[in-house]
């Protein structure tokens, strides 16, 4: 009786894990694509799926730019989809985490380049974007990167089949430069993080405050891991400097932002558009208040002029970010917004043609999306100018339009 007994126990244990298998098995597959169900239905009326890759810093010291991103993704395909896809099409979107680390954003293009995907997004942030390179370059793969460093697209003729989203180092530090010529700053200190993204920054500023009279009194720079940047800003207080500029992304920019307001440093704080979301703010525990950046339209949509070209397009994402997701999307978003919209619109045009659609893409024209008015070309894979950003303040933990 006890055999019988222990051997149903065993089937009945065997049925269970075979469930939760499945289960998992399902719940595992939902995380990397979106759009599957439009997919199938597509394929039921005899119009194959396109696939569109993407690989995103979901997790690690880039993530509070990569989940915004994620999830303006997943909202985007769901739209496409319900609208009829693209020519009839639907889209089945996979999106992958980089975990924020080179290696692993290598590994993740090529799974997505084994799928056949038609293009790439991403990635979030500067170093794996640039990990990517050459294995979109040598599959001759588009890749619409999320990120700013200039070198990401630079030289265009070692980058043909890269383009990205986010405005450029030079178009934030000219805004920065402009900044500090109109209130006679010619001293100033510059932090940044050492990684891609701090790198561009700098070599960028250097430039520009080279070409602009204006002086570096104190360069340094500090890890993405680093949890006090107290040394660093000792000896920028010892240099004289009448302002700081800081080239960094949260968690880190939030930490120098509270160690310089710990420290009694009353020169205006200045940082680059890496920090463009709230979590910046609220990591820095109150210390934002003053910053000063250059930062994309989105965060200030409300305070632009109903003139504006982007006016309409910003306030129609940031109201299917908040009916969906029950809170405001940020600049980070907005890049994934500009790359899926930009490359839906080179397949529209192109068909399932990778090379096609690379060549949609840099006949980017007047194209009106969070980031800026897009105009691409053969010399230019951003196609964002100067004016595609704008001068704020944080007031009162809110991003404040300087007139």
């Amino acid at each position: 009786m006890n055999k019988l007994v222990n051997k149903m126990a065993l089937t009945l244990l065997a049925i269970v894990l075979l469930i939760a298998g499945i289960i998992a098995g399902g719940c595992a597959s939902s995380q990397n694509s979106a759009g599957n169900e439009s997919a199938e239905q597509g394929k039921e009326q005899g119009n194959e799926p396109y696939q569109i890759g993407a690989v995103v810093d979901i997790s690690g010291n880039s993530s509070s730019l990569g989940v915004p991103e994620r999830d303006t993704l997943l909202m985007l395909v769901d739209q496409l989809n319900q609208a009829g896809g693209i020519n009839g099409h639907p889209v089945e979107l996979t999106i992958l985490d980089n975990k924020s680390e080179e290696t692993e954003a290598v590994l993740a293009v090529k799974k997505l380049i084994e799928k056949d995907v038609l293009a790439v997004l991403g990635c979030s942030s500067s170093g794996p974007s640039m990990a990517m390179i050459n294995t979109v370059q040598s599959a001759e793969v588009p890749m619409m990167s999320m990120a700013a460093a200039s070198s990401i697209v630079e030289p265009v003729n070692e980058r043909q089949w890269v383009f990205k989203t986010a405005q450029s180092d030079i178009v934030t530090v000219e805004n920065i430069i402009t900044y500090l010529k109109a209130r006679e700053l010619t001293k100033v200190a510059f932090l940044y993080m050492n990684n891609a993204y701090g790198d561009g920054g700098k070599a960028a500023f250097t430039t520009a405050a080279k070409e602009n009279g204006i002086e570096i009194a104190a360069e340094e720079k500090f890890e993405a891991s680093d949890k006090d940047m107290t040394p660093q800003l000792t000896k920028v207080k010892a240099g004289g400097a009448q302002a700081a500029v800081v080239w960094a992304i949260p968690p880190s920019a939030s930490i120098i932002t509270k160690n310089f307001k710990d420290m009694g440093l009353s020169i205006p704080l200045i940082h680059s558009h890496g920090v463009g979301n709230q979590q910046f703010i609220e990591l820095a525990q109150g210390a934002a208040e003053g910053v000063i950046l250059p930062i994309g339209k989105l965060a200030v949509a409300s305070q632009i002029p109903d003139s504006d070209p982007q006016k309409k397009v910003l306030e129609s994402y940031m109201a299917d970010y908040q009916a969906k997701y029950n809170t405001q999307p940020n600049s980070f978003g907005g890049y994934a917004w500009d790359a899926f919209n930009l490359v839906v619109a080179a397949i529209e045009k192109a068909g399932p043609d990778r090379a096609a659609i690379r060549d949609e893409l840099e006949k980017t024209s007047g194209f009106s999306g969070i980031s800026g008015t897009f105009n691409m070309s053969p010399q230019d894979h951003n196609g964002l100018g100067v004016h595609s950003m704008v001068l704020v303040q944080i007031k009162d933990s809110k991003w404040q339009l300087i007139e």
